[in-house]
C-alpha cells in the first residue's frame, strides 16, 4: 500500500515539468520579438549597410531561427517523453512529423546538434569581424566551438554503442 502511494505520487510528479514547458513557450515569445527586431533594424538600414553587415544581420537571423526550432524541439518532446502524450484532434494536418518520435538520447543528440549549429554561427560571425577581435578571443572561439563540436561527436559514439549493445542483448 504504502509502496503503490509513493510510486503513484512519483508518476504524478511529472506534471511539475508541464509549467517549465509552458515557460519554454514564453521564451519563445521572447526570441520572437527579438528576431522580428532584428529583422526591422535589417530591413530599415538595408540601403546604408555594406554587404558584410548584411551577411552578419542574416546570420543573426538565422541564429535565432536555430535557437527558435531548438526550443520548440525541446518543449514538445520534452513534454511527449516526460509528461504526457499529445493528442492533436485536428488532424494530420497538426500533427508534427517528428512529433513521437524523439526519444531522450535522439532528443539529446539533435540538441547537441543545434549547439554545435548556433556555435559554427557565432564563430563565422566573429570571423567576419576578425580585424575588431583580439587574435586570443578568436582562438578561445574556436576552442569552444571545438569543444562542442567533439562533445557533439562523442555523445552520438556513446548512443550509437548503447544502441548496439540493446540491440545485441533484445
Amino acid at each position: 500500500m504504502i509502496e503503490r502511494t509513493i510510486e503513484r505520487l512519483l508518476f504524478a510528479s511529472r506534471w511539475l515539468l508541464a509549467p517549465v514547458y509552458l515557460g519554454l513557450s514564453m521564451a519563445l515569445i521572447t526570441l520572437g520579438i527579438k528576431f522580428f527586431e532584428e529583422l526591422y533594424h535589417s530591413l530599415s538600414r538595408v540601403l546604408e549597410l555594406s554587404e558584410s553587415d548584411v551577411v552578419l544581420s542574416l546570420l543573426a537571423l538565422v541564429d535565432l531561427s536555430l535557437v527558435a526550432s531548438l526550443i520548440v524541439m525541446v518543449m514538445f518532446s520534452g513534454y511527449e517523453n516526460f509528461v504526457s502524450k499529445i493528442d492533436m484532434a485536428g488532424g494530420e494536418g497538426d500533427k508534427l512529423g517528428w512529433l513521437g518520435k524523439l526519444d531522450a538520447g535522439t532528443l539529446k543528440l539533435k540538441v547537441a546538434a543545434s549547439i554545435v549549429a548556433i556555435s559554427s554561427i557565432h564563430l563565422l560571425r566573429a570571423f567576419m569581424n576578425a580585424e575588431q577581435i583580439a587574435n586570443d578571443k578568436l582562438m578561445w572561439y574556436v576552442i569552444i566551438h571545438l569543444t562542442f563540436v567533439v562533445s557533439a561527436v562523442m555523445l552520438g559514439l556513446l548512443d550509437r554503442m548503447t544502441f548496439k549493445r540493446l540491440r545485441a542483448e533484445g
